[in-house]
């Protein structure tokens, strides 16, 4: 169904082929599966035969969540995994070993900077650039380096990858390109079609959309052609051919790692998945709206892409389609003017979550980023008087009076 437009695909573009007529996808509850005779058990053990075996490496309720992700993003396959944080290092561990390089991101989210310092216990170091363009990615390439790494959207920064030029740029040097499409959904815009490689979300926010349920996904484009010498793992599963890297996969890190998504968490992705078009739509015009209102507040600065003050936003507006993402920032002047601004807000809940159909709020230098140090923080666009929010789907004319509020009783 590609002709068909974001929200009808995703609600008719697969076809699960649910037993019963049911209009949701069963949650199959069951650690392994039965079969009639052993010759098919050792068919799937063997990848001579489609089916499923044990849940840790694969589910039916976890494989039609797979395939809607898959559609929505353009790819040829993809995996679910227990976290966004497995997720990334899936995708990252499948092809890197010791001695490798990643060159990265500077404006990422606190956790996935951790998952990098944790990686050199391993070998593997990150160079990260100072400025989110092609050109600084490059000058950091080495012949060590063996992914490019970026965000759509930074989380917290804001700033914005321009994907096509980095992708570009990343095949010139022979290099896969893996982007976290989290904050801007595949709604906004679908990475592999801009020469993207590898996208991971975090579908433990806007896929979900509810916070009922943690998880993550990668999706493999199949585009990507392996070196022999540069990636000597993917030289086995060249036989899969497009399939290759989803192959390494499922017969390794992913299988023997064990950190699978569980059935009732892709049933309950599924469900939010449905309506992530109508909450993208909403929460991206709640968003703007609420930005431009807080930008003609005194006191605080405010950072949002689809304010025209913002340095990505031509890049933005031709980039994205269909809004500006949903996270807000602000700088309030000090640490406790932000706590005071937090503990204000009468509408937003107070939690480190985003996607949510709440609004939320963070203070991100003392809690999701805490950890990092004071130098990786600015690099990250985290600042003492940061807050971040999630614009919910409130209606939003009560968001801009209960921010109006806590920021005009600080001052």
């Amino acid at each position: 169904m590609t002709d068909c437009g974001f929200n009808t695909a995703l609600l008719h573009g697969v076809d699960d082929k649910n037993p019963y007529g049911t209009t949701q996808v069963p949650i199959y509850q069951s650690s392994a599966f039965r079969h009639e005779c052993a010759e098919d058990l050792e068919k799937i053990f063997t990848n001579k035969a489609m089916g499923f075996s044990y849940t840790r490496i694969n589910n039916p309720t976890v494989e039609a969540f797979e395939k809607r992700v898959t559609l929505l993003e353009g790819g040829i396959g993809s995996v679910a995994c227990a976290s966004g944080m497995a997720a990334l290092s899936n995708a990252f561990m499948n092809i890197l070993q010791s001695g490798d390089e990643i060159v990265a991101a500077a404006g990422l989210y606190g956790g996935t900077v951790e998952l990098f310092e944790d990686l050199e216990a391993f070998g593997i170091t990150t160079r990260y650039v100072k400025k989110n363009e092609p050109e600084a990615y490059e000058e950091l390439i080495t012949d060590k380096t063996r992914l490019i790494f970026a965000e759509t959207i930074g989380n917290p920064m804001l700033d914005v990858t321009d994907i096509a030029a980095v992708a570009e740029m990343a095949h010139r040097n022979h290099l896969p390109l893996i982007i976290d499409n989290t904050v801007a959904t595949p709604y906004l815009v679908k990475p592999i079609s801009l020469g993207a490689d590898i996208v991971v979300n975090s579908s433990s926010k806007y896929m979900n959309g509810n916070s009922d349920a943690i998880s993550g996904v990668l999706t493999w484009s199949g585009k990507f052609k392996w070196d022999d010498e540069r990636y000597p793992g993917m030289v086995p599963y060249k036989k899969f051919g497009p399939m290759a890297y989803i192959a390494k996969l499922r017969n390794g890190l992913f299988r023997n790692m064990g950190a699978c998504l569980s059935p009732q968490n892709a049933f309950l992705n599924n469900l939010g998945l449905e309506t992530l078009g109508l909450r993208m739509e909403r929460q991206c015009a709640n968003a703007l709206e609420l930005a431009k209102y807080l930008d003609t507040l005194e006191g605080i600065t405010v950072n949002y892409p689809g304010l025209p003050n913002s340095p990505y936003y031509e890049l933005a507006k031709r980039q994205l389609h269909g809004g500006f993402g949903a996270i807000v920032t602000m700088r309030t002047g000090s640490k406790e003017r932000a706590f005071e601004i937090i503990n204000a807000l009468k509408l937003p809940f107070i939690l480190s979550n985003i996607g949510d159909t709440k609004t939320l709020v963070i203070h991100p230098a003392s809690t999701i980023a805490v950890h990092l140090s004071k130098e990786d923080q600015i690099q990250s666009g985290v600042y003492d008087d940061l807050i971040r929010v999630s614009v919910g789907i409130e209606d939003v004319e009560d968001l801009k009076k209960d921010f109006a509020n806590a920021i005009g009783g600080t001052r």
